[in-house]
């Protein structure tokens, strides 16, 4: 049977007994979330600065959208002073069922609540939103076609136009076998973020690249237990793909983002306090443990922001509504 790359990872993903409502993400792949609670912290004192823009609102939204196992969102709200924690309201949003030990005052949904005011984060959630993939050929693109049992593949039709328009404008292919991911269902998934976005900011966080530095043959990838694997979408295992968070930010403006911040991790972490500083040796002598403490605080935030690594992810920050 063969299928386009988005429906067969779409079935793979999230169908019946599909990865991610069968596993753990954190048994497959390392994230911010998981790799230390600095992340955590930096997104609390994002949501403050949120909250201060507002005008502290009776109540304010915290919305994680591919919430996992609720990681981030347990951290945050555990870590939020308690003028802050009153006046919160906390949903993760993910298709996999609500997290056992999830905190009672956590909401749970399939989808993204209307009428948010607060802060949306997406840490590593455009990067499985299922997508076609084209390759160039002496006749113009051509979808790629997968055989989801053994991940076999064949060229089919011409993408539809209005894919062929996202190719030209976003992804443009110049040479025969280059190939591209078309991004245009990732597009449409965060300009849904925002438009429920009433007050706040929305931010993507995930491994993306630039117009002018798109891989010639895509980024399709698998992970299973930890490792790379071959990305055959037969749900065995996760299936991925960078994203165009450029091509992601002008779908925000047409769906009313007002102002827009597309940078990396690190430089966002690092206007967020996150720094990796080591603390002076001196403190190995006054005070043994908490030069340890620091040490190993250090190490956890350079891991956040290494530039060959989490740091160099994509950062896309915007505001509705909100000066």
């Amino acid at each position: 049977m063969w299928l386009t790359w988005r429906a067969a990872t779409e079935q793979a993903l999230y169908g019946e007994n599909g990865f991610y409502l069968r596993e753990r993400p954190s048994g497959h792949f390392r994230t911010s979330v998981g790799a230390s609670p600095v992340f955590a912290e930096a997104v609390l004192r994002e949501l403050v600065a949120v909250d201060d823009a507002l005008g502290s609102p009776p109540a304010l939204d915290l919305v994680d959208v591919g919430a996992g196992e609720g990681g981030l969102a347990s951290r945050v709200l555990a870590a939020a002073p308690p003028g802050l924690r009153s006046r919160l309201r906390v949903t993760g949003v993910d298709l996999a069922d609500r997290p056992a030990r999830l905190p009672g005052e956590i909401g749970w949904a399939a989808a993204v609540p209307d009428g948010i005011c607060g802060l949306v984060v997406a840490n590593e959630w455009l990067d499985n939103v299922p997508l076609d993939v084209a390759e160039q050929t002496a006749d113009g693109p051509r979808l790629v076609l997968v055989d989801p049992s053994d991940g076999a593949e064949r060229l089919g039709d011409r993408p539809q136009e209005a894919d062929l328009a996202w190719l030209d404008r976003w992804w443009p292919m110049r040479e025969t076998g280059e190939r591209a991911e078309i991004g245009r269902p990732r597009d449409e998934a965060w300009a849904s973020v925002i438009v429920r976005l009433a007050r706040g900011r929305a931010i993507a966080i995930d491994y993306a690249h630039p117009v002018d530095g798109r891989p010639p043959y895509g980024t399709l990838t698998g992970y299973r237990d930890g490792a790379i694997a071959a990305p055959v979408p037969d749900g065995s295992c996760d299936i991925t793909a960078h994203v165009a968070l450029d091509a992601c930010a002008a779908a925000g403006e047409r769906a009313g983002a007002v102002t827009t911040a597309l940078t990396t991790q690190r430089q966002a972490l690092r206007a967020l306090g996150v720094t990796g500083s080591r603390p002076p040796v001196d403190l190995a002598r006054t005070d043994p443990r908490g030069y340890l403490q620091a040490l190993a605080r250090a190490s956890q935030e350079a891991e956040l922001i290494a530039p060959e690594g989490l740091g160099g992810f994509g950062w896309l920050a915007q505001d509705r509504f909100c000066s």
